[in-house]
């Protein structure tokens, strides 16, 4: 089993490429507040289907590039034009 995330699509500007942002929530260790924690993965779009704004599941691949380590599975969610 591959690891698989649920992000939005921040950036489709590079071809065949996208940025994945996913967001978790974490506990500060000292403190105890929870926060949010933000993460960007490059994703590979083989069809250049998915835009800005989507929501999409991607998984754990093979490197395929200095930065993307993750393809795109499936679009989850188009974002409203």
């Amino acid at each position: 089993m591959r690891k698989q995330l649920i992000g939005k699509i921040i950036s489709d500007k590079m071809r065949k490429t996208r940025i994945v942002v996913s967001e978790t929530i974490r506990q500060h260790p000292l403190y105890k507040k929870y926060y949010k924690h933000r993460t960007k993965h490059y994703a590979h779009d083989e069809k250049e289907e998915s835009k800005t704004g989507d929501i999409v599941l991607i998984e754990e691949t093979r490197p395929l590039s200095k930065l993307k380590r993750w393809r795109l599975v499936k679009i989850l969610k188009k974002a409203e034009q």
